[in-house]
């Protein structure tokens, strides 16, 4: 018991450096050493500087072992450590794994016959991209394997570990067998022989059991060595740092210390295991906006839904008037949008882009009928094989201006807003439910409606809701819009608010605060005498109110039927465009771009010429940030882009 630990991976490393095929890499706040499969000997060392006194293996000993094994394909074994003669392939002592359990090996001349012993300890899982500290503890027979101080796994085999294993002319090797098949891909961080004893007590004491030590290289301490003067660190080491990129990721426990490198602000930012934090980020403030492409259309556009389809592309679907052609799907092509596809639709209003596992799916609502005077919006499924989208699901809809696709509770959703049938506008719009067994969208509820435009999906803290646009009930477009909340398997009224010909909400957050913009489109009562201007109307933005349990108005502007807003942020500013498609005389009325401005609330900041706006989507780029207009007055969309300082 009082025999010193043998540290196999200590003597491996060089005084003053490291060996070929050696590279440090952090991981999890932890240090191993990576080892290359090019130069299995540069990582070997004759067994008599560990056996200084003796050239026998110790009849009793414990090996302790910190790794962090990657994910192995299966069937694949990977060598921990042999320890091997020179001029035999044979494997004296050594450890190797498999993606469910671990090898140990020894040769026993004397009770084998010349023949290698394997001990087999199944149900050990260690390829799981995490730190696992091993104790193996042996004594003739008896063989005791200890995964992270958990209870140990004993076995018992009929050949015991010789009492009498020559080491002489033998070398150990780090991961490998003296040979690069089986060489271990994984983080090395320790690797101990202590002769005589049981090394659990000793290492079982510590808070942290996967990366117990009880001996690990200097440069593998937690500390590095202090540089002299103005030295460089006598130990380099690199960061196995996984940097995700794209849309903003998930920050949770699992994605703590790992970071993400938001392109359209220049950012780095780090998960700290519930919020990404500013690391390094290039402030940009909005200076002006130009026009990058005019992009002609089929026909005058209604809509448009920009979406990225993973390992594809960017894309726009544009919702087209006319049919034929159709409307047109665009791809983001060396900084253009590039005609990709065509697809029938029916005086088309709106596009829905969604996904349900790895299904990808794009909805239209139509507001016509077909040729065959049947009245469907679509849904369809893109095709990974044909690299296009095709027809998945019809349904049956009446005059449709929008699709909202949600998530609550784990189940998907799909809700269409019916506009009218005939002259009825006062008619039901309906929520279907995806049913995972048949692959569809079925009937899950129906919600009164009135003339309406738009759904508006959010939540808020652990609450869904869904706001309705109500525009117009056959006498008058003065009417309550209603928001929604989910209790108890459905959708139950949460709040009414008064509207002018609502068109579109947008929900939108600014820090801890969250807000709703309503879209009013023009005020027209049948019963009333007739305003100045049905047109200029003021759209109005609401604060929830978290005593109150209620969205309150925070302020009016003064809009020109307004049938969309768009939220979208450069830098730290925030940002509200208002899409004002007709003033009373002409369809060439300008867009606003509103600046958040605090307490001041949002202050207009650029003037944008628009021809009968209809929507507004905003995106990023490799390249820089842009806003994409459609105008439903004109077969002509185009993208401005952002220009910052």
């Amino acid at each position: 018991t009082d025999l010193r630990p043998l540290d196999i991976l200590s003597e491996a490393v060089p005084a003053g450096g490291l060996a070929r095929g050696m590279r440090v890499f952090q991981v999890q706040g932890v240090r191993g050493f990576q080892l290359s499969a090019s130069r299995p000997r540069a990582l070997g060392f004759p067994a008599s500087r560990l056996f200084i006194h003796c050239d026998r293996f110790p009849e009793e000993f414990s090996i302790i072992v910190t790794l962090r094994a990657l994910s192995a394909p299966a069937k694949r074994n990977e060598y921990i450590f042999t320890l091997m003669v020179e001029e035999s392939p044979s494997v004296l002592v050594g450890l190797r794994y498999a993606p469910d359990k671990l090898h140990f090996l020894f040769w026993s001349q004397e009770r084998a016959g010349g023949w290698q012993t394997r001990v087999t300890f199944p149900n050990v899982s260690l390829s799981d991209n995490q730190w696992h500290t091993l104790i193996l503890a042996v004594s003739g027979q008896s063989f005791s394997l200890t995964v992270d101080c958990s209870i140990p796994k004993d076995v018992v085999v009929e050949t015991p570990f010789p009492a009498s294993l020559s080491v002489r002319r033998a070398s150990f090797y780090l991961g490998n067998r003296r040979r690069r098949k089986g060489v271990f891909t994984g983080l090395l961080r320790q690797l101990v022989l202590l002769p005589g004893a049981d090394a659990t007590p000793r290492i079982c004491r510590t808070v942290n059991f996967k990366i117990a030590t009880l001996s690990v290289p200097a440069v593998l301490q937690d500390v590095p060595a202090k540089p002299l003067s103005n030295e460089v660190l006598k130990y380099p080491y690199e960061t196995d740092m996984k940097v995700t990129l794209g849309a903003r990721p998930r920050c949770t426990k699992q994605q703590k210390a790992q970071f993400w490198f938001n392109a359209s602000r220049r950012g780095l930012y780090l998960c700290n295991g519930s919020a990404w934090v500013s690391m390094l980020e290039v402030k940009h403030r909005l200076d002006y906006v130009e026009e990058y492409q005019n992009l002609v259309t089929n026909s005058e556009t209604m809509g448009i839904e920009v979406f990225t389809i993973p390992k594809v592309g960017l894309f726009a679907a544009m919702a087209n008037r006319i049919t034929p052609p159709g409307s047109a799907i665009y791809r983001w092509t060396d900084g253009k949008f590039v005609h990709y596809q065509n697809i029938p639709t029916y005086q088309a209003q709106s596009w829905k882009y969604f996904t349900i596992g790895k299904k990808i799916f794009l909805a239209v609502a139509n507001f016509e009928q077909n040729e065959r005077g049947q009245e469907f919006s679509v849904i369809y499924k893109w095709s990974r094989r044909k690299a296009k989208f095709i027809t998945y699901q019809r349904i049956t809809t009446h005059s449709a201006r929008d699709w909202e696709a949600f998530v609550i509770e784990g189940e998907a959703f799909l809700a269409v807003v019916n506009h009218r049938e005939g002259n009825n506008h006062n008619i039901d719009s309906v929520i279907y439910r995806w049913n995972p067994r048949t692959g569809l969208f079925e009937t899950n509820q129906t919600i009164p409606t009135s003339g309406a435009y738009d759904w508006e999906f959010f939540t808020i803290g652990p609450y869904s809701f869904l706001a309705v646009a109500n525009t117009f009930n056959g006498t008058s477009t003065k009417i309550y819009s209603h928001i929604y909340i989910w209790l108890s398997g459905s959708f139950q009224l949460f709040q009414s608010i008064l509207t002018f010909g609502a068109a579109d909400w947008e929900v939108f957050h600014i820090g801890d605060r969250v807000f709703l913009a309503v879209a009013n489109s023009h005020s027209y009562d049948s019963g009333m005498p007739a305003p100045s201007n049905f047109y200029a109307i003021n759209s109005s933005i609401y604060e929830l109110n978290i005593t109150a349990q209620m969205f309150v108005k925070f302020q009016d502007l003064l809009t020109y039927s307004a049938l969309d807003w768009e939220f979208f942020s450069v830098g730290d500013d925030s940002f509200l465009v208002v899409a004002n498609s007709f003033d009373g005389f002409t369809f060439s009325v300008n867009s606003i771009i509103y600046r958040w401005q605090g307490y001041e609330g949002f202050v207009a900041a650029h003037h944008l010429p628009t021809v009968g706006c209809r929507d507004w989507e905003a995106f990023h780029t490799a390249e820089g940030s842009y806003l994409f207009y459609s105008s439903a007055k004109e077969p002509l969309s185009k993208v401005l882009k952002l220009k910052t300082t």
